[in-house]
């Protein structure tokens, strides 16, 4: 690209912070370097021409675990670490709310249920004989039960006569989320070039220089916050996790509220503008949806159509209307990697599929980690 002296006078010179991704965690970060230092000039570098990944591609779940997913965290974490995660799931959605507003982002508690089906006799009993026990486990935090069980009264089909219960949980609209957050931080003075793939990078002792597909220039700080797609950068232990969605066209009289998880949260619905949206089945080919290809698959979408037409929507007629993909970060551990790679070289990637929840408190952790 051949820019112009007031471009690179602009835009790329003087610059002290440079932020690869313009997601939750990259927005956050911004704002945060603002409130820091005001007179900062703070660069966002996003590669697609909205933020890529997940942040604007998620279901809108304000959520921090169901009651079979924290049973199946314990499977490879402490108790401790297991309340910790919880506890960073939670703070990050109040700072998310904090930082943005209920209005702004439709926020609305209406809770969240984890459903069974007629043939999941293991899982089912195995959430019953352990509520107690999670419960327990996050009572210094909460102060009260987070789960409990409910008759189901719902039109769901083929699900068992119980389902579990966590009055905690929310969810917002994830494109007015992510609109007022692009809005406040660019009030703020940040600024944003999109569509502009940051292909190289080199470190010296006072700045990073970096190759774009457009334009190279220097950066005192850079700051990778891309997730998914973050081992394409650097050198940690992380793997993208494609998640697929459908989305039906508006259905009358839709009287489904709040937010459902389903085999062991690998699925998830919710109402949205009286439409069903649906995601999940990543653990029908977990190889295969490693990957940072946007996309969906026959077999995971028509499994999608299946539970609709089986399970959520039995007795309804439904069109699909649109259908999508999102690009998740995960890796062994369910903690996310805030930290300093190089003298001038930080990183906050690895959500592990909670970006709503803790996005904007890995982004405000990540501020503050750098000088």
């Amino acid at each position: 690209m051949n820019l112009s002296y007031w471009e690179i006078k602009s835009w790329l010179t003087n610059v002290d912070y440079t932020i690869v991704g313009s997601g939750i965690v990259g927005l956050n970060c911004a704002l945060h370097l603002k409130l820091r230092f005001p007179k900062a000039n703070v660069l966002i570098l996003e590669k697609g021409i909205l933020p890529q990944g997940a942040s604007t591609k998620n279901a809108g779940f304000a959520c921090f675990g169901s009651l079979s997913e924290i049973i199946d965290d314990l499977e490879n974490h402490t108790e401790d670490e297991v309340l910790r995660l919880v506890e960073k799931r939670y703070n990050g959605l109040e700072l998310l709310r904090e930082t943005l507003g209920d209005n702004a982002v439709d926020y609305k508690e209406l809770g969240g249920f984890e459903l069974f089906t007629q043939q999941d006799d293991d899982l089912y009993d195995e959430c019953l004989k352990h509520q107690e026990k999670i419960n327990k486990l996050l009572h210094p935090f909460f102060k009260t039960d987070v789960f409990s069980w409910q008759s189901n009264n719902c039109v769901f089909n083929n699900i068992k006569s119980k389902i579990s219960f966590n009055r905690f949980e929310g969810q917002i609209d994830t494109g007015k989320m992510m609109a007022t957050l692009l809005q406040k931080v660019q009030i703020a003075g940040v600024r944003i070039l999109n569509n502009c793939l940051v292909n190289s990078y080199s470190e010296d002792l006072d700045s990073v220089k970096i190759k774009t597909e457009h334009f190279e220039y220097s950066t005192s700080k850079l700051i990778i916050t891309t997730n998914g797609f973050a081992s394409e950068l650097i050198g940690q232990s992380i793997k993208p996790a494609r998640a697929q969605v459908l989305i039906t066209k508006p259905i009358d009289e839709l009287h489904i509220k709040g937010t459902f998880h389903l085999d062991r949260g690998y699925y998830y619905f919710r109402n949205i503008d009286n439409r069903i949206l649906l995601g999940g089945g990543r653990h029908l080919d977990f190889k295969g949806e490693e990957t940072t290809e946007f996309g969906e698959t026959q077999m995971i979408q028509s499994k999608l159509e299946e539970l609709l037409q089986t399970i959520i929507l039995p007795n309804e007629i439904f069109e699909i209307d649109h259908r999508w993909s999102g690009i998740m970060g995960i890796g062994e551990q369910k903690k996310a990697i805030v930290k300093q790679l190089g003298n001038n070289l930080y990183c906050g990637v690895r959500l592990g599929g909670m970006g709503v929840a803790i996005g904007s408190l890995i982004g405000k952790e990540l501020a503050h980690l750098i000088e």
